[in-house]
């Protein structure tokens, strides 16, 4: 496997601050990847170092970043107000990224993170960007999303769905969910993906809850060597 080196990333002269781990592959092929973590998680949470070492295996730069909300606050989950303040970190560190590769960019995230990362997509999708923008060498348009474990609705409230901005995304997404996740069924997963005009993959955990059944470093790199695997078939050629 190549080799990948590990460091630590920090980008304070914009604001947010984008903070957290660069994962650098020895024969990148170009493309980078940003991955953000759930509500009461951080960039080091072991899915999150799974996935990168994963994909930094594979060629692409992998930045693990603390959301604004984390950077401000070491425990807790993210407050009401939270949220608007944390894609804006996303977009800064989609900025980032643009500084380190010159490929596509890619965008993912746990949880709360995920909800954020398609939610900042839709917003750039309504902002209607032109083609000539979208080719600029310093565009962060993003190539394709990773959803893990969206939480669709909160548990046992399944009227609250969190789905108001799906039919405004359009960019390709892989959702990884759990049988036995509180925050969504499959059957409503299903339901929601129909809402999203662009091309989808839903890959089912059969027995995983909302952590997606990680107990230990060995399931944890088959995980993350299954969502490559769809992640590959997802990607527009």
């Amino acid at each position: 496997m190549p080799a990948t080196s590990i460091r630590e990333f920090a980008d304070n002269a914009v604001e947010p601050k984008v903070r957290g781990f660069l994962h650098q592959p020895e024969l990148p092929n170009y493309d980078g990847m940003v991955l953000s973590h759930g509500a009461g998680s951080n960039a080091a949470a072991a899915l999150l170092v799974a996935l990168a070492e994963t994909f930094s295996a594979q060629g692409v730069t992998v930045l693990r970043c603390d959301l604004p909300y984390r950077q401000a606050r070491s425990f807790g989950p993210p407050g009401p107000g939270d949220a608007a303040r944390d894609r804006a970190g996303l977009t800064n560190a989609l900025a980032a990224m643009r500084k380190v590769v010159s490929g596509r960019l890619f965008l993912g995230g746990h949880s709360y993170g995920g909800r954020q990362c398609s939610m900042l997509c839709a917003e750039l999708s309504k902002a209607e960007l032109s083609q000539a923008e979208l080719s600029q060498p310093e565009s962060t348009w993003v190539t394709a999303l990773l959803l893990l474990s969206y939480p669709l609705h909160p548990p046992r409230k399944p009227e609250q769905q969190r789905t108001q901005h799906l039919p405004d995304l359009r960019t390709p997404t892989l959702f990884v969910q759990g049988t036995r996740d509180p925050f969504g069924s499959i059957a409503e997963m299903e339901q929601a993906l129909k809402m999203i005009p662009a091309k989808t993959r839903l890959l089912v955990m059969e027995g995983a809850g909302h952590d997606l059944g990680l107990k230990g470093k060995g399931s944890r790199e088959k995980l993350a060597a299954t969502i490559f695997a769809q992640w590959q078939e997802l990607l527009p050629q």
